[in-house]
């Protein structure tokens, strides 16, 4: 077996395209786009790239690609923590001790290199991306942006050598729940602050600004937390204005200042299946009619935030709910009939409480790694 840097637009092709080889027989698996994902990994498509390093691996058993890799180094990450983490993402292989192994110390070494004494992972490529490994609800399709893998992943990476560092959960929800009584009673206290309203698409410049602040600062005391940069969250917004009806953005204000919001993105997932990631001419029609005339009957929250000042006070759950509440509503009457919320860390019982008293259950586990490699 030999593993060789992905250093050609062709190598990058065949790292792309790896997962639909070795998962293309489980019923589950949905082929990203490869467009997308070559835009995802493209250093002048990405801002990511302004402030962090990657480099991905294949690994080859004859002529035949068995697997790959990424190692990314975050500028970003290590001014906020200065802990020397690195992080290693996009691994797929074939069930094959040696493979993992050899692809896992591969990535290691690159790290070590630069100066790297942890190493997390998977995060395809950052904590604002996909982030953990699969390890419970392989019998579902993943949603947008959401990841899938095999059952024995996590076993390889385990004897490779790597401990669980944090579990994030993906929670299922019928849109059309009812209201929760202790709920109605909490915010018939705070209405009278409180205006939601839809995204204002004639300002979306400055929308997207208000968005950005309000997860930095909702977030920011998260486990792995890196802000979005301008430029990411730009770039954001771009993929946002394309698929996201205004109405599925809403934002909480009190007393007229922005406090909290949500995002909804309709399942892509749900039209591109079948697809083998390729935007084929009809492709095209097919997505373009099942995301704007048809719209899928389920969708993912990916994005949703609190600002910090109204954490562990009674107004903050009321909040994470009236944004919620006023997203669903829309959904509903698209005809969708599952959310998905992701992810929500395991130890964030605040959140998972809120979810729970409205129906959800979680269904999918995603798990980070970690070994200290100094």
């Amino acid at each position: 077996m030999r593993v060789v840097p992905v250093a050609s637009k062709a190598d990058l092709g065949q790292f792309i395209r790896i997962p639909s080889a070795l998962l293309g027989d489980d019923p589950a698996w949905i082929s990203p786009l490869l467009l997308e994902r070559t835009l995802h990994l493209g250093a002048k498509t990405n801002p990511w790239f302004e402030h962090a390093h990657q480099q991905g691996w294949i690994a080859y058993r004859g002529d035949k690609p068995v697997g790959r890799i990424s190692a990314q180094v975050d500028d970003l990450y290590l001014e906020r923590y200065g802990d020397a983490t690195g992080f290693f993402g996009m691994l797929d292989a074939e069930d094959n001790a040696e493979t993992f192994a050899t692809l896992i110390s591969t990535a290691e070494q690159w790290l070590r290199e630069r100066g790297i004494k942890r190493v997390r992972g998977p995060l395809s490529l950052s904590i604002n991306d996909e982030v953990g490994l699969l390890v419970d609800g392989f019998d579902t399709p993943p949603v947008f942006m959401m990841g899938h893998a095999k059952p024995y992943y996590g076993a390889r990476i385990e004897q490779a050598g790597y401990t669980k560092a944090k579990d994030m959960l993906a929670y299922m929800i019928a849109p059309d729940f009812p209201v929760p009584k202790v709920m109605n009673r909490l915010l018939a206290k705070f209405m009278p602050r409180i205006k939601v309203r839809p995204l204002d698409t004639k300002r979306y410049t400055e929308e997207l600004a208000v968005l950005r602040d309000i997860f930095n600062d909702a977030w920011s005391d998260n486990w792995g937390f890196v802000p979005f940069t301008e430029a990411e969250f730009k770039d954001l917004g771009t993929s946002l204005k394309l698929l996201v009806a205004s109405d599925l953005i809403q934002i909480a204000e009190v007393d007229g200042v922005p406090a909290a919001f949500i995002v909804a993105l309709p399942n892509v997932n749900e039209v591109i299946k079948g697809f083998n990631g390729k935007l084929a001419p009809f492709n095209w029609v097919k997505l373009l009619w099942g995301l704007k005339k048809r719209f899928p009957k389920s969708s993912r929250v990916p994005l949703m935030g609190v600002r910090r000042s109204f954490h562990n006070t009674p107004l903050g759950p009321g909040l994470a709910f009236l944004v919620i509440d006023a997203v669903r509503h829309h959904l509903v009457a698209r005809g969708v009939k599952q959310v998905e919320l992701s992810w929500i860390l395991e130890d964030n019982d605040g959140m998972r409480n809120i979810i729970e008293q409205i129906g959800g259950h979680d269904y999918k586990r995603y798990r980070v790694y970690e070994r200290t490699i100094a």
